[in-house]
């Protein structure tokens, strides 16, 4: 065992903890500003590759695919065909297939109970009209796996809302016996298999810039949404206002609580599960030293059988933690002021109290047998979800973020003669007298 790791362990009960404490939550805010660029020489790079797209578009795009993904593609090679959609559809496990069509399937029917689009008291409200966004962009990044569970987590819910048109873009970065460099066929069979045929083999702050520029190959989106590093993310932050974005996503993290009735083993393998992302944030609150050395010990056996074991070693170290606290309140305080992405509650029969409690999280896992992965791939909210303590103000990416609301006013001239007294006696107020005139005059 690596005894490196015993220093991930703080107790209540040292006269350290406070400062500790305040370093951890300082460690999870800087990581989580990490996906977006700092430093202002490399922020100006990803303004420069905003605005040369801007100018230059297709051309732009185009170099800069070349320059950062080594492609060298023509404005035709750009965009999917129908045809390589459907080959890489026909070629994927047909077990596989299964499984992605099970996880649509749960999303969509998720997505459909919690819209508020289908919620009787609003969409038929004469002051409210619910309006689809037309155009939405996905980022898919371009890992050395495919992940069409990014896929699936953005675009049903637009479809869920009615979104008209879906254009996805992705890095060329997997590379077919013989070709082209491409994107991955499993993440083009997801989209095939969604009837998303306008896809997109780029993807950096490029690709960004090509879906909120009206000059380019991809015609102008309304709303970008997926994740992406943090180039893709400065960029995003950067297009905020001309076009719209979901939120500016930092590194994966999860904040468990748990108490001596939590299965050791299982915590520990759910810590490594965000720390092998690397980076990524694992921190146990609990209010059992028992448990928290039991932990302690399990990860140390478990770390060792991973592939990715020294990333994964240096992500512990760096942004994970295993904290005592006095009580089960405490651990429970600390976890609404940290606001963590995702949040799992393992207190046996306490589960549900220690969830009333819960105010801040992007998403919650109750229970031993709900780890964050669940939420990744089947249970059917989105895994796009607040990072860095912004579960604060933020929520998990839904349906509801693809649609827009517009305020519905009809007054008959009964209506304003009730209530014409009182608006020009505010108007007058602040004095405006033309808002007054407007009222007046209807009524004299």
């Amino acid at each position: 065992m690596d005894p490196s790791l015993d220093s991930i362990l703080i107790t209540a009960t040292d006269r350290r903890f406070a400062s500790q404490i305040d370093r951890l939550k300082s460690s999870m805010i800087e990581a989580a500003r990490f996906s977006f660029v700092n430093h202002p020489k490399e922020s100006q790079v990803v303004l420069d590759i905003l605005r040369d797209v801007t100018e230059n578009g297709t051309a732009a795009v185009l170099r800069y695919t070349a320059q950062f993904d080594g492609v060298n593609l023509t404005e035709k090679q750009m965009r999917i065909t129908a045809a390589e959609l459907r080959a890489a559809h026909r070629s994927i496990d047909r077990a596989l297939l299964r499984s992605i069509r099970k996880a649509i399937d749960n999303v969509r029917r998720y997505q459909s109970e919690i819209f508020v689009g289908n919620c009787p008291s609003l969409r038929g409200h004469r002051g409210l009209k619910i309006t689809p966004i037309r155009r939405v962009g996905i980022c898919v990044p371009g890992a050395s796996a495919p992940l069409p569970s990014t896929v699936i987590m953005t675009a049903v819910p637009a479809q869920v809302a009615g979104v008209e048109e879906i254009a996805v873009v992705s890095p060329p970065r997997y590379q077919p016996a013989r070709g082209l460099k491409t994107i991955h066929p499993v993440i083009l069979a997801v989209c095939r298999e969604l009837k998303i045929g306008e896809v997109y083999r780029i993807g950096g702050a490029q690709a960004v810039a090509a879906m909120a520029s009206t000059k380019g190959p991809i015609p102008k989106v309304d709303k970008i949404v997926g994740p992406g590093n943090r180039w893709v993310q400065t960029a995003k932050k950067l297009v905020l206002g001309n076009t719209g974005i979901d939120s500016i996503a930092g590194p994966s993290e999860v904040l468990i609580l748990a108490n001596n009735q939590a299965n050791p083993a299982w915590v520990a393998a759910d810590m490594l599960s965000q720390a092998e992302h690397a980076p990524g944030s694992a921190i146990v609150a609990t209010d059992s030293q028992k448990l928290a050395e039991q932990v302690l010990g399990s990860l140390k056996d478990q770390v060792r059988q991973l592939g990715r074991s020294r990333e994964t070693m240096e992500c512990l170290m760096k942004f994970s933690k295993i904290v005592v606290f006095k009580s089960l309140d405490q651990a429970i305080d600390f976890a609404n002021d940290f606001a963590s992405e995702h949040l799992e509650i393992q207190c046996g029969g306490r589960n549900r109290e220690v969830l009333k409690k819960i105010r801040n999280a992007g998403a919650i896992f109750v229970g031993p047998y709900t780890p964050v992965a669940v939420g990744d791939y089947i249970a059917g909210p989105s895994h796009t979800l607040p990072t860095g303590t912004s579960a604060k103000f933020f929520s998990a990416l839904s349906a509801n973020d693809f649609v827009k609301f517009s305020s519905v006013m009809e007054y008959s001239r009964k209506d304003l003669l009730a209530d014409a007294e009182d608006i020009l006696r505010l108007a007058g107020t602040e004095g405006l007298d033309a808002h007054a005139r407007s009222v007046s005059i209807r009524v004299k």
